[in-house]
């Protein structure tokens, strides 16, 4: 359901609503800074290898745009909603979660280096629906090109299926996770994600429109805060299990989306929504 959604989003925005580099810039710069900050906190303050640093500032800078954000957005901020979602899209799926990979693949492998990971960097990413998905829908976007009324009706129910689809997602990813391992470390993570990332992109929109960079609308502004405050991206525990970090990664999952109805709760009540 996620590409569907995506793909939709993407497509039925025009190119000046997808290429607002305002926002691209000030979320970019937010996500970089925070995910930059929590590898280093959890190197120093935590004393984790490099492997478990990444996945430990990952959980920190990346949000659950799609399963969390953009049904928690239709229901506060209807208007805007698919056009955040198609903005954070790109900044997560094309810099973000490539970063993520390339700093994973050489704690992993140190070996591995210049084209071999390179390649395999990007043969993840363009093996990836959700990406495939993001750039169809940016090449409608720009080139205007029509789809069939069958297509966009099939692809639109799909889409429309997803708010559902996101509880069995999130629940599924929380069976059998035990909150008997929380620790200093899982709550840093925790408050990272709930609290420091959507402080970051409020301090990056308001610094970047300090300095006459570009300003974003305050609706757009107050989406992107209320996505940045949102659990990590359902593929965090997904791409974790694959270098051996699933158990810190779920269980962080857990402790975000039981605080986050407090924390979002709050945020909202802050932004006057």
């Amino acid at each position: 359901a996620l590409p569907a959604l995506i793909f939709s989003a993407v497509s039925g925005r025009g190119f000046n609503e997808i290429s607002n580099f305002a926002y691209l810039a000030g979320y970019l710069v937010a996500s970089l800074s925070v995910l930059l900050l929590g590898y280093f906190l959890s190197r120093i303050l935590w004393k984790t290898n490099p492997l478990s640093s990444t996945f430990d500032a990952t959980g920190m800078a990346c949000a659950n745009s799609g399963f969390v954000g953009y049904p928690l957005l239709m229901m506060v901020l209807p208007t805007i909603a698919p056009t955040a979602l198609a903005l954070n899209m790109i900044v997560e799926n094309l810099v973000v979660i490539p970063l993520v990979l390339i700093l994973a693949e050489r704690a992993s492998a140190p070996t591995l280096r210049g084209r071999s990971m390179v390649k395999l960097v990007l043969h993840r990413v363009s093996t990836n629906p959700i990406v495939l998905a993001m750039v169809a829908g940016i090449v409608v976007s720009v080139t205007q090109l029509p789809i069939p009324t069958f297509a966009t009706r099939g692809i639109d129910l799909i889409a429309q299926s997803s708010a559902a689809v996101c509880l069995f997602v999130i629940g599924g990813t929380l069976v059998g996770i035990s909150i008997r391992s929380v620790g200093k470390r899982i709550f840093g993570v925790v408050a990272g994600k709930l609290i420091l990332l959507p402080l970051a992109v409020w301090m990056s929109f308001g610094f970047l429109e300090l300095i006459g960079a570009g300003s974003v609308s305050p609706n757009l502004r107050n989406a992107a805060i209320i996505m940045a405050a949102t659990p990590a991206m359902t593929l965090y525990p997904v791409l974790a299990q694959k270098y051996g970090q699933e158990e810190q990664a779920a269980t962080a999952m857990l402790v975000m989306t039981l605080l986050s109805f407090f924390t979002i709760s709050g945020l909202l009540y802050l932004l006057d929504i």
